[in-house]
């Protein structure tokens, strides 16, 4: 982040603060864009356009490797905390440590090219497609480990695969989209 956005020259505490505050609000709406999207689509609608991946995907880009792998694992562990709290957690308890897992590797894997994106914001698009594949391998890859041990088998987690292909497509286009408004307004914000 602090390429893209420039913060090299603020105090160190200042920039840490800088960065929480984006984390939380990206968590925030890793939080509150599923209930959204299950307010208007239904409850296979989240597992459809898979709304709490595009957050983590624009936390990784923006903010970087460890931010994005803190994103990734903290959105699903803060939605279901407070969504079970009105008793209807999401995401389900037996999916949450697989997409906490996932998460973290779309925000890894989006944060490495956080240093690319900052020289060039068109390197966002290669980093989600990359974050995207290694995620949705590592979702299955954590389903065949642990089949024996949780009920989010192979199977499962193929199905979920295949059903989420409409809204990795969609971030796939929007997220990169994103990000290069966002480094386009921060620039142009910076020379006013």
């Amino acid at each position: 982040m602090e390429n893209i956005l420039s913060l090299k020259a603020l105090p160190r505490k200042t920039n840490a603060a800088v960065k929480s505050l984006l984390a939380v609000t990206v968590v925030a709406l890793s939080v509150v864009l599923p209930q959204l999207v299950h307010a208007a689509t239904g409850a296979q609608g989240g597992a459809k356009w898979l709304p709490m991946y595009l957050p983590v995907l624009l936390g990784g880009c923006l903010l970087g490797q460890a931010w994005g792998v803190g994103i990734g694992m903290l959105s699903p562990l803060v939605s279901f905390c407070l969504t079970a709290a009105f008793g209807h957690p999401m995401p389900a308890l037996a999916r949450l440590p697989f997409l906490a897992a996932e998460l973290a590797v779309f925000g890894a894997v989006s944060g490495a090219f956080a240093a690319k994106i900052a020289q060039n914001a068109r390197f966002a698009f290669p980093a989600v497609l990359c974050a995207q594949a290694a995620g949705r391998s590592s979702l299955l890859l954590c389903a065949v480990l642990f089949s024996r041990a949780a009920p989010f088998t192979p199977a499962v987690a193929l199905a979920q695969i295949v059903t989420g292909l409409a809204g990795i497509v969609l971030q796939a286009a929007v997220v990169p989209l994103l990000v290069i408004g966002l480094r386009r307004l921060w620039r142009t914000r910076r020379n006013d």
